[in-house]
C-alpha cells in the first residue's frame, strides 16, 4: 500500500469509519446503462429525482471537473439480532436497523466525512468533495470498484467482512491515488434475498423494482398503497430489512460498537397501540433525529394501520375505527380498509391475513 493510502486509511479508521477503498473518478458506462433501463421500466415510482438527468449521474467529473480519485469510507452498523424475528410479533412495528439508531446516519456520516476532509486537504492537499446518498453519485458500483463490497442479486452492497450492513459516503479528491482492486460477485447461486421478498421486488438477479419494494412503499410513496401489496407487507412500518438480513455472508458479520448506531430502546419494536396515538406534535417529538421524521405522521400511520389489519388482532379494531375519522384522507382511507380487514376475520385472523403474516416471515 502507498504511504498516502495507508495515511487515509489510518486516519479514516480513527475517525470512525470501518472500511476504506479507492478508485479512479471516471464513469462506468453500465452503472448509466442499469440507471436508464430502470427508470424506463418505471421502476423508480414516485422518486422523480432518479428520473432527472443533468449529464452528472454516475460521473464524477461531470460534478468535479478536476476530480481523480473516489475514496469509499463505510461503517458498520450491523444489528446484535436477528431482525427478521421481530416479524413475529405481529402486535409490534418492525423498522428497519438503521431507523432505530440513535442518529440520522446521513448527519453522522457527514461530518466525520468532512473532518477526514479538513485533515486531507491539509496534509496532502488538493480539493474535495464529499457525499452521503445525496447528489446524483451512483454510491454502490463505487463501492464494489473501491473493493468495498459487491453488489448483491437485491442490488444492495454486501461485504464479507460486514455482510448486508455498512453505511456508505465518499470523498471525491483531486489527489491521484493509486485504487484498489474491485470487489468481485461472490453471491454464487444463492437466491435467498430473492426469495424472502414479501412482495416480489426482486423480479430479477440484480434487478429492483422499487414500486413494489416495501422500503419503498413505506418511506417515499407518498399516496394510498394498493391493496395487493398492503395485504403482502406484514408489520413493516417503516423500511424492510429482508433481503438483507437473510444474506448467507451475515454469519461473518459482527454488531456495530459505535454510539451513533446503537438502537433507540422505544424503536426498536414499537408497540402498534402506542404509534396509533400519535398526533403531528408527538410524531415529531418521538422521531427527532430520526431520518423516520422526513417521511411525516400522515404516512407514518398509513403504514401502523396497514400493520395493525395485517396482525389479525381484534383488539387493534377500535384504534382503526378512531383513525378512520383523521383529518389526513390518507389515514382516513387506509384506516377504512383495514376496517374492512377486521370485519371479514372469522376466528381472528382470515386468510389473507394468514398469507400475509407467512409471506413476510418465512425465510428459504
Amino acid at each position: 500500500m502507498s504511504d498516502i493510502k495507508k495515511r487515509i486509511r489510518d486516519q479514516a479508521l480513527r475517525g470512525g469509519f470501518d472500511a476504506v477503498g479507492f478508485t479512479p473518478a471516471t464513469a462506468a458506462r453500465k452503472d448509466r446503462e442499469g440507471w436508464h433501463a430502470f427508470i424506463k421500466k418505471g421502476w423508480h415510482g414516485d422518486m422523480d429525482w432518479l428520473a432527472r438527468d443533468d449529464g452528472r449521474r454516475g460521473d464524477l467529473q461531470a460534478i468535479m471537473p478536476d476530480a481523480k480519485t473516489a475514496i469509499v469510507l463505510a461503517a458498520n452498523y450491523g444489528p446484535a439480532g436477528d431482525p427478521l424475528a421481530t416479524l413475529e410479533w405481529t402486535r409490534h412495528g418492525a423498522i428497519s436497523i438503521y431507523a432505530q439508531a440513535a442518529k440520522d446516519y446521513h448527519d453522522v456520516l457527514k461530518k466525520r466525512l468532512k473532518r477526514l476532509g479538513r485533515w486531507l486537504t491539509e496534509t496532502e492537499g488538493g480539493d474535495l468533495k464529499v457525499f452521503v446518498d445525496t447528489a446524483p453519485v451512483m454510491e454502490k458500483p463505487l463501492a464494489q470498484r473501491a473493493g468495498i463490497g459487491w453488489q448483491g442479486k437485491h442490488s444492495n452492497l454486501v461485504s464479507r467482512t460486514y455482510g448486508s450492513w455498512l453505511f456508505l459516503g465518499e470523498i471525491v479528491t483531486s489527489l491521484d491515488i493509486k485504487p484498489d482492486l474491485p470487489e468481485p460477485d461472490h453471491c454464487g447461486s444463492c437466491q435467498a434475498c430473492m426469495n424472502v421478498c414479501p412482495t416480489d421486488a426482486i423480479p430479477a438477479p440484480y434487478k429492483l423494482d422499487a414500486t413494489r419494494c416495501i422500503s419503498y412503499l413505506t418511506i417515499e410513496h407518498k399516496g394510498a398503497i394498493a391493496p395487493e401489496l398492503m395485504i403482502r407487507m406484514g408489520n413493516h412500518i417503516y423500511g424492510c430489512d429482508d433481503c438483507l438480513a437473510v444474506c448467507p455472508w451475515n454469519k461473518f458479520a459482527h454488531a456495530t460498537s459505535d454510539p451513533a448506531f446503537l438502537p433507540r430502546a422505544e424503536l426498536t419494536a414499537p408497540r402498534l397501540e402506542d404509534l396509533a396515538d400519535l398526533d403531528d406534535a408527538g410524531f415529531r417529538q418521538l422521531f427527532a433525529g430520526s431520518p423516520i421524521k422526513r417521511t411525516g405522521r400522515n404516512r407514518f400511520l398509513r403504514n401502523v394501520l396497514i400493520a395493525m389489519a395485517n396482525s389479525g388482532d381484534r383488539d387493534l379494531e377500535p384504534l382503526a375505527q378512531h383513525l378512520a375519522g383523521d383529518a389526513s384522507e390518507l389515514v382516513a382511507e387506509t384506516a377504512r380498509w383495514a376496517l374492512a380487514r377486521f370485519s371479514k376475520m372469522d376466528d381472528g385472523v382470515d386468510d389473507e391475513v394468514g398469507a400475509a403474516n407467512l409471506s413476510s416471515s418465512s425465510v428459504t
